[in-house]
């Protein structure tokens, strides 16, 4: 079984909570853009967004440089794996869990335990 440090594991579901922080997320995914650019797709203000990075930042799903007077941001992707690699472990254990199930329901309505 895969070993995860629950603290960063914690962070990207915090911070993939927010549907706005999802949709920075899903922006990123297509590229590279500049607070500005980001913030412009969005109706609150440019401080609101910068606090939505923070939290993205803080979480290492997003990396921003600075080039001049622009701020660039980029998705880190490695810690959406990390999050998908929890998600896909978790449907892996409940369908185990839910075919053994089905299993038994199985052999309750047959009375044959060896009858599949």
């Amino acid at each position: 079984m895969v070993e995860y440090s629950p603290p960063n594991l914690d962070r990207v579901f915090g911070a993939l909570a927010d549907p706005t922080r999802r949709s920075i997320v899903a922006r990123l995914a297509a590229g590279e853009a500049s607070v500005g650019e980001i913030a412009r797709a969005y109706p609150v203000s440019l401080q609101a967004v910068i606090k939505h990075l923070d939290v993205l930042e803080g979480a290492a799903l997003v990396t921003r440089t600075k080039r001049g007077r622009t701020v660039g941001c980029a998705l880190a992707a490695a810690r959406l794996g990390l999050a998908s690699e929890w998600i896909a472990e978790q449907t892996r254990v409940w369908n185990e869990h839910l075919d053994r199930f089905q299993t038994y329901l199985h052999e309750l309505q047959t009375g044959d335990p060896h009858e599949r």
